[in-house]
C-alpha cells in the first residue's frame, strides 16, 4: 500500500505544477502538468476507426508521457539543461515511478518509452497531441487575456511539426480563429 501511497503522491504533485513555459511568459493562472495531459488524453476522442490508431494507447500514452515531471519537474529547453541530461532524470525518474506500480509498471515503463521513441503511429499522433494542447492553449490565454499574438513563438515553435491531418486540420482552424481576435491584424 505504502507504495500506492507513493504514486498518488506523485500524480497529486502534477496536478500542482504550473507549466514551465506559461511560468516563464509570466502568464497568469496558468495550467499545470496534469490538467495538460488530461486534455491531450480527452482529445483521443477525435479518433475514429476510419483513423488506423489505438485510442487507448493514445489516451495511455497522453497519461503516462509528462508523468516523470511529478519527480523532475517540468524542463524546457529553456532551463538549461541538456537535451542528454533531461532524457536520462526523465528516465531515471519513470524507472522509480513504474517500480511502484507493482505488475502494471512495464506497461507504464513501455508506454513512455514508445512516446519517447516516436516511432510507432499512436507515439506520433500523441506528439502531435501534445503540440496542438500547446497550441490551442496559447490561443486560449491570448484570448482571455487581450493580448493577440502575444504568444506567437508557441505557434512558431510548432510550425510544419504536425504530421496527422485531423491535427493539422485541427491546428489550421485554431490559427483561423486566433486571426479574428480582437485587436489581431490580418495575418498573410
Amino acid at each position: 500500500m505504502k507504495n500506492y501511497l507513493k504514486f498518488m503522491e506523485v500524480i497529486g504533485s502534477l496536478k500542482h505544477l504550473k507549466r514551465t513555459g506559461w511560468v516563464l511568459r509570466k502568464v497568469q493562472d496558468c495550467e499545470t502538468v496534469s490538467s495538460h495531459m488530461y486534455r491531450m488524453a480527452m482529445m483521443s476522442f477525435f479518433l475514429e476507426d476510419c483513423h488506423g490508431l489505438d485510442r487507448t494507447r493514445v489516451m495511455e500514452m497522453s497519461l503516462v508521457h509528462d508523468l516523470a515531471e511529478g519527480i523532475v519537474g517540468d524542463i524546457t529547453p529553456y532551463c538549461g539543461v541538456p537535451r542528454e541530461e533531461k532524457v536520462l532524470r526523465e528516465f531515471s525518474a519513470m524507472t522509480e515511478i513504474a517500480n511502484l506500480l507493482g505488475p502494471n509498471k512495464d506497461k507504464v515503463m513501455a508506454l513512455f518509452n514508445e512516446y519517447e521513441e516516436g516511432q510507432t503511429p499512436e507515439a506520433k499522433f500523441v506528439k502531435d497531441l501534445d503540440r496542438l494542447d500547446m497550441v490551442m492553449q496559447a490561443y486560449e490565454y491570448e484570448k482571455r487575456d487581450s493580448c493577440p499574438m502575444h504568444l506567437q513563438e508557441f505557434f512558431d515553435s510548432t510550425e510544419n511539426k504536425f504530421s496527422h491531418p485531423l491535427v493539422v486540420d485541427i491546428v489550421n482552424a485554431i490559427k483561423e480563429e486566433r486571426t479574428k481576435l480582437p485587436g489581431t491584424r490580418a495575418m498573410n
